[in-house]
């Protein structure tokens, strides 16, 4: 299991209680954005994680603040992580999130390890470090100033707009060492972002953030994921999509096909079942034999995005270096949705 680095097991000493029972702070707000949302103050031992080695990530340690996110993207793939503190993959993650309150203290004492190689390192690649909370816990600050102090490369993969307020202190770590950011934007559709990703900003204000990141020199392009099978990958829905990434400047744009690995398969589906039902059968064909579609799929959406960011005159993705798309296995039988 990818993210098995994540379990509370207690080693030789037996298993341990959740996290959430061994001394966590709960809050909740009555704050309109918080409502119904219970944050769990803990003191982590470590924030700079190592990636594990089965992994294909072209970065080998990241930094997650939180777990759990308000976003509550219905395909989020670390949906199962919250199963390991003894929450549910669905609601719950949606709504109990877990604050590293002294992350950004951790993260100054780690990258002063002698230890420490300055690798790079990559924020969001989880859950988002610039979701809802962080507007009220301001734990991205302290992480960016630390980075910046030891001049150790990094990376921000987000949907939110938050970063914004951290634009100084980027503006300063790039000129110490190497910084870029990427924005998430599967889709331009008003209709399906408001269903499958309730808790984020619209589209068009993450590609906002892309253009002014860019404009003050922190290279940012755009994570194209995920294109969802049926709901976002006509040819008109990518072009759409292109173009307006290519609109807001950004460096490069890269496709991810939806996938639904468990935790994030089951609550998928049944979002799916409630707004979309006509579409279980051929979701079952095409994700009958595991968590990705089929590999001829795949290569179709990215040969198209690549193609239309040539039309549109996206700068080259490999010079830019953003996350590849996921790893896959073998391919079963080939279908036709194009």
């Amino acid at each position: 299991m990818r993210w098995d680095h994540l379990r509370l097991d207690g080693g030789d000493a037996g298993p341990e209680p959740p996290l959430i029972e061994r001394g966590a702070v709960a809050r909740t707000f009555d704050t309109p954005g918080f409502r119904g949302m219970t944050f769990y103050e803990v003191r982590a031992r470590t924030v700079v994680n190592k990636v594990p080695e089965a992994s294909r990530m072209p970065f080998r340690w990241t930094i997650n603040p939180y777990r759990g996110c308000s976003h509550a993207c219905v395909y989020c793939f670390a949906r199962k992580t919250h199963e390991y503190l003894d929450m549910d993959a669905g609601a719950d993650f949606d709504s109990r999130i877990v604050v590293k309150v002294n992350a950004a203290e951790r993260v100054r004492a780690e990258l002063a390890s002698p230890r420490w190689r300055g690798e790079h390192i990559a924020l969001g690649a989880n859950v988002d470090c610039y979701q809802r909370a962080e507007g009220r816990y301001r734990l991205m600050p302290g992480i960016l100033a630390a980075l910046r102090d030891a001049a150790n490369p990094f990376s921000v993969l987000t949907k939110g707009t938050l970063i914004l307020r951290d634009l100084p202190i980027l503006r300063e770590a790039a000129r110490r060492t190497a910084v870029s950011a990427a924005v998430s934007v599967g889709s331009v559709d008003p209709q399906l972002w408001r269903s499958a990703e309730p808790g984020t900003p619209p589209p068009r204000r993450r590609l906002a953030v892309c253009r002014t990141l860019n404009e003050a020199g922190i290279g940012c392009g755009v994570l194209m994921g995920p294109v969802i099978p049926y709901l976002s990958d006509s040819p008109a829905q990518l072009d759409a999509a292109v173009r307006q990434i290519a609109e807001a400047g950004a460096t490069w744009v890269s496709a991810i096909t939806l996938h639904l690995r468990p935790g994030a398969r089951e609550w998928f589906m049944a979002w799916l079942r409630a707004h979309h039902p006509e579409l279980i059968v051929p979701y079952a064909r095409l994700y009958g034999a595991g968590a990705y579609a089929p590999r001829e799929y795949q290569d179709a959406i990215a040969r198209q995005v690549r193609d239309l960011a040539a039309r549109y005159g996206i700068g080259d993705r490999a010079a830019h270096r953003p996350p590849p798309p996921p790893p896959r296995p073998d391919p079963p039988r080939q279908l036709s949705l194009l």
